[in-house]
């Protein structure tokens, strides 16, 4: 066996169900989960006809590199998203559709990481806190991962002139996330920029997570890309950059597992050669839907009306009860907690039959600090009424921490 897979941490959700393991909270709450960033917003009735009505196309085996229809919608709505000059991406070079962001950016970090014969590993560098497909296609990759503190000093992104020269030299991929999981904080084009600079001066490739970017509180001002980021420097052929995408945030489409990865030609080429063998070609039906869903921005509008109320509703409730950054997009929060994290997650679905997702499952101590330690993440999955109702069982289990402590 790959001995790297011993250098694995268990899993967010694998330490949540242990730390949860033996409790029974109380039987007259119902139980409300805002742990896991899974979308209950309903599916796109128009997504899911497209599925039924190319039903039969399971009886042909898909390519690897997709369908022009799809690859097309995909450049478009990048075009337009993002401000990008007309017929700046090549649907025949710079899309390739996946199965999901989280398989896209393991296989991509497997592709991209080439480790040398020395005893010093080749370094993979990401935020902390992160999604922790990062940490893990990193070791399997066997690279060393290298973790940039996302701080309130910040503003909950990476300080990317905190990393010394001789970490750069060992990079070779740079794992960016913005918007944040699960800070919902966004990078601008300028620090986007730096890093794009950056990757010249050393030598490696930056992969974008943007998975959330279609989430966001203030419909004026959406979240800048990577792609718009080179664009802005002139960079048309996107070189060293590469952006990834899904329709499970964007248009409540989780099950689905589509996404895509676009950018530096040369990049897509070789990783679609890799994909070749790794064999995870997106089904026809789903490509149908996918091109149905990447061509309407109606549901993205209406998803981000819902998530709004929510946030407003919610924030209203915690507000004078918890500290936390005002996310500019995704659709979590981030609080600092008036007691150890998971001492908080475990205390609160005792007595208030609620689950959260304790931060330092999200991040990794350094020499610096933990970011993770003494915050959750709620994610606002959950329909409205849950929402507020989670938001008010938190405010009382809080005041009742508070209360105890004055006896």
């Amino acid at each position: 066996m790959n001995t790297n897979l011993e250098l694995l941490q268990a899993y967010p959700f694998e330490r949540l169900n242990q730390l949860k393991a033996g409790i029974t909270p109380p039987a007259h709450l119902t139980h409300i989960s805002l742990s896991i960033g899974e979308p209950k917003h309903p599916a796109p009735k128009f997504v899911k006809q497209a599925l039924i009505e190319s039903i039969d196309k399971l009886a042909h085996y898909p390519s690897t590199r997709g369908s022009i229809e799809l690859r097309t919608s995909i450049a478009q709505w990048l075009e337009q998203r993002f401000d990008l000059d007309k017929d700046s991406l090549d649907p025949e070079s710079q899309i390739l559709p996946v199965c999901g962001t989280r398989e896209a950016i393991f296989a991509f970090t497997q592709a991209v990481i080439s480790p040398n014969n020395s005893t010093t590993k080749p370094i993979a560098i990401a935020p902390n806190p992160f999604y922790q497909i990062y940490e893990g296609s990193a070791i399997l990759a066997g690279a060393e991962p290298y973790y940039l503190e996302c701080s309130p000093e910040n503003g909950f992104v990476p300080d990317l002139n905190s990393v010394p020269s001789a970490i750069w030299e060992r990079c070779q991929l740079l794992q960016l996330c913005s918007p944040g999981n699960p800070t919902g904080a966004v990078m601008s084009v300028a620090q986007m920029q730096h890093a794009i600079n950056l990757a010249d001066q050393h030598n490696f490739v930056i992969a974008s997570d943007e998975c959330y970017s279609e989430v966001y509180l203030d419909e004026r001002s959406p979240p800048p890309g990577l792609l718009e980021a080179c664009q802005g420097m002139g960079r048309t052929d996107y070189a060293r950059c590469v952006v990834f995408h899904s329709l499970s945030k964007r248009s409540n489409l989780p099950g689905m597992r589509s996404g895509f990865v676009a950018g530096d030609k040369s990049i897509l080429n070789q990783f679609f050669n890799y994909r070749t063998y790794h064999g995870c070609s997106m089904s026809l039906p789903v490509q149908i839907a996918s091109t149905a869903a990447w061509q309407d921005e109606h549901h993205t509008i209406e998803n981000r009306t819902l998530y709004r109320e929510k946030f407003s509703a919610v924030t209203d409730i915690l507000r004078n009860c918890m500290t936390f950054p005002e996310p500019e997009a995704s659709f979590f929060l981030w609080p600092e907690t008036p007691i150890d994290d998971m001492q908080f997650a475990k205390m609160l679905y005792s007595q208030q039959n609620v689950t959260l997702l304790p931060g330092q499952f999200l991040s990794r101590q350094t020499l610096a600090s933990n970011p993770g330690l003494n915050r959750v993440r709620i994610a606002l999955v959950a329909e409205i009424g849950e929402c507020i109702e989670a938001a008010l069982r938190i405010k009382q289990f809080i005041s009742s921490l508070d209360t105890s402590k004055g006896t």
